[in-house]
Formats: structure tokens, C-alpha cells, sequence
């Protein structure tokens, strides 16, 4: 069965198995794969199946959707071809070639040790608001102690496969929205709508703990 690899900076987020004719991708909870990044539209694009062939349709997007480096409205996808939304890469893998991923992918979920910053935008931004710049704090698990810089527009936090999550800066604060696997906000989990942080706010995710310091 054809899949879909999704990364960000190299590091895979998210596994998806087309098992259906239509599977929908946008930033709105209700697509098939959810990626709630502002760069992406709400519906910004859709995987047809048909027989044993896969095709990439743009929703009319935003920022658009590119495959191989190319823009694309509408284009058969051919094992290993890489699809762009964003910052993020959707790698589409058939047959054979998705299964050998499913393991490689798990090598490189497993290989650090605690909870994985995954840097969600390359870009280092300027202070939007606050006295400084925030800091997400590990309370548990083989990375206690350890302090993540919310430098960057986007941050991702999390163990790939197992649970992350995406912390947004924004004009007057921070939110915060699962991507993958469960959430939970002061011991109550999260739905698919990001929810603002407040100074001192514990985040778990796949059982570590972690704590949101303004800045």
C-alpha cells in the first residue's frame, strides 16, 4: 500500500498509509493528514487513488504545492517522488520502498535519547512580544533538566512515533498543538485546536514532562 513520509528538517514526524480513494492534507482538524502550520492552507491539497496509481492535486493553495522542486496542479506521483507543502516533505513511497522506510524511519525516531526538539522553521525570527524569548523545560525522563530555546516561528517537541507536538509564536504569546499521538496540557489532553500557553504551564507527551517558562 502506498505511503506518505512527512518531515520536517530531516526528521519524520508522521507515517501515513493511503488506504483510501481521497485522503485530504491541510491545516483545518478535519483533513485526513493535519498539519497545522500557518504556511499551509486549511484544504491545501488531495491524494487521488486510482487502480494502482496515486494523484497530487492542489486545492488551490496558498503557498502552493511542489513536487520534485516543481509547482504542481495536478500530477501523477512516482515511487520516491518528494512532495513539498510548506516547510514540511512528504516523501511518497510505494509497495516494497514504503515498507523499508516504515524501518529506517524508526532508526531515526529511536536514535536520540528523551524528548526531540524538531525545528519546524529554519529561520531564526526577532522577538514579536514579551521581555525575552521562552524556553520549554524537561522535568522527566533521560533528558530532565534540559532546556529548548523557542527561538524559531514554529518548534516541534516531542518522540516521533510515539507523540509531538508544535509550539507557535505569535504576536502576543505562544500556543500550543498536537501533531501526532496524544497531548496533554496541566493534565488535561488537548483537542486539534492549538490552546495559548501561560508561564509555568506542564505539556506531556508519550509520558515525559515538560514545562512552558515565558520569557
Amino acid at each position: 500500500m502506498p505511503k506518505m513520509i512527512v518531515s520536517i528538517d530531516g526528521v519524520v514526524i508522521k507515517e501515513v498509509t493511503l488506504a483510501k480513494d481521497r485522503t485530504t492534507l491541510g491545516r483545518r482538524p478535519y483533513n485526513d493528514v493535519v498539519i497545522d502550520n500557518l504556511a499551509i492552507s486549511g484544504e491545501h491539497a488531495v491524494l487521488h487513488m486510482i487502480g494502482g496509481d496515486v494523484y497530487l492535486e492542489d486545492l488551490n493553495s496558498t503557498n502552493g504545492t511542489y513536487v520534485n522542486g516543481r509547482a504542481v496542479k495536478k500530477q501523477a506521483l512516482e515511487n520516491n517522488d518528494v512532495i513539498e507543502v510548506g516547510k514540511y516533505k512528504i516523501r511518497f513511497l510505494v509497495g516494497g520502498a514504503a515498507a523499508e522506510s516504515s524501518g529506517s524511519a524508526a532508526v531515526v525516531a529511536a536514535a536520540p535519547s528523551g524528548p526531540i526538539p524538531l525545528s519546524s522553521d529554519p529561520t531564526v525570527h526577532t522577538p514579536l512580544g514579551g521581555t525575552g524569548v521562552a524556553v520549554i523545560r524537561v522535568l522527566s525522563g533521560s533528558g530532565a533538566g534540559r532546556e529548548l530555546t523557542l527561538q524559531k516561528v514554529v518548534t516541534t517537541i516531542g518522540k516521533p512515533g510515539v507523540a509531538v507536538a508544535a509550539v507557535t509564536r505569535r504576536l502576543h504569546g505562544y500556543v500550543v498543538a498536537p501533531i501526532d499521538g496524544g497531548t496533554a496540557l496541566n493534565g488535561e489532553p488537548l483537542g486539534n485546536e492549538a490552546v495559548a500557553l501561560q508561564d509555568g504551564d506542564v505539556l506531556e507527551l508519550g509520558g515525559t514532562r515538560m514545562q512552558f517558562v515565558a520569557g
